[in-house]
């Protein structure tokens, strides 16, 4: 099987208008963490003059701008959109700022379920001025079903999972791959959304996918990685509870047949997101880790090794007595492996999945 493609190195102006450093701005967020294309600015007017190191720490030196203008100044090619919306539809008031980008000669990147592609007067703007519109979420060309495929041999699955969406399940499995890189393992990263797919360089965005194909799609991704490392990390979707998006993480649990799960919460959260007052409660870790070990094993018998929590906006002191109350409430090692690496869980899970 040929490599995975890879995507070209771009000089990112990330668009996160109103949004940037709240919750709908994880694209942004993500590719800037973790990305391995630079970001030389972030377009926010409601935030202009402030800088990205206030919410991601002295490392990102990046200044927010207030209009495009100023972010064309510091010569990008590509316009990135930085935000997630329930509905992944491009918002009314930035068409004028994306064809101002491409008439400015800069390429449009988008991971959202309107793709800029196909919009007539995009690919129309797009075409004379000879730049690219790239929708990352577009899905490959992979059509099959789940074929129950066995992993090869020596080979470690680990999916992340979670209490909700938008809970941090992709930026859990880039750090343990990064802390597998570290430890001399031949670590791989699974993308399975549109953030992970602009980090990685490849993948497929499941959420876009024929149910039908999900699973085996999803076995395909594993098999690529597969063939490319030893300790795969597959990038989680949804909440097996969500009521808008359980079918992805089911498609996941079921496709990818892992080894061990990651289960992945934020202290403090306790309704699903965009659904809070409908009485959507989020469950115990406990029942968490009952139902997706029952799920998992309706398939191929699989069992939660670690909790990962996102503490980031707790001090550090109640984060440390949350981790302690999570790895006591489970009895599975506990860690934020954003905050404080994540070293201890990779020890944990190769303990668990030998």
């Amino acid at each position: 099987m040929s490599a995975p493609p890879t995507i070209p190195r771009r000089r990112y102006v990330v668009l996160a208008e109103g949004a940037f450093g709240e919750l709908a701005s994880k694209t942004a967020m993500g590719v800037i963490r973790y990305g391995p294309d630079p970001v030389v600015a972030v377009l926010d007017s409601t935030r202009a003059g402030r800088n990205v190191r206030e919410w991601l720490g002295d490392r990102y030196d990046i200044p927010v701008v207030a209009t495009l203008e100023e972010a064309l100044e510091r010569g990008p090619t590509a316009l990135l959109i930085g935000i997630a919306p329930q509905g992944g539809r491009i918002p009314p008031d930035w068409r004028r700022t994306i064809l101002a980008a491409i008439d400015a000669g800069v390429d449009i990147v988008s991971g959202l379920h309107e793709f800029v592609s196909d919009d007539p007067e995009f690919a129309a703007a797009a075409a004379r001025r000879g730049v690219e519109l790239v929708d990352h979420r577009r899905p490959p060309a992979f059509h099959d079903v789940s074929s129950g495929r066995v992993h090869a041999t020596g080979k470690r699955v680990i999916l992340t999972v979670g209490t909700d969406c938008a809970i941090g399940k992709m930026s859990v499995a880039l750090e343990l791959r990064r802390a597998a890189v570290a430890a001399g393992l031949r670590g791989i990263f699974v993308a399975t959304g549109q953030t992970g797919i602009m980090i990685e360089g490849w993948g497929a965005a499941v959420d876009r996918l024929v149910s039908d194909f999900l699973n085996g799609t999803v076995e395909w991704l594993v098999e690529q990685a597969e063939d490319m490392g030893d300790w795969i990390f597959v990038e989680g979707q949804g909440s097996i509870d969500h009521p808008a998006y359980s079918a992805v993480t089911l498609g996941l649990i079921h496709g990818s047949t892992p080894h061990g799960m990651v289960l992945v919460h934020q202290p403090g959260r306790t309704e699903h997101h965009g659904w809070e007052g409908r009485g959507t409660r989020l469950k115990s870790l406990p029942e968490h880790v009952r139902i997706h070990e029952a799920i998992a094993g309706l398939v191929q018998p699989s069992r939660v090794v670690a909790i990962a929590l996102d503490t980031h906006e707790l001090s550090e002191s109640v984060a440390r007595a949350e981790i302690d109350r999570a790895a006591a409430e489970t009895g599975l090692p506990a860690d934020d492996p954003v905050r404080f690496g994540a070293d201890s869980l990779l020890q944990g899970i190769r303990s668990a999945v030998p």
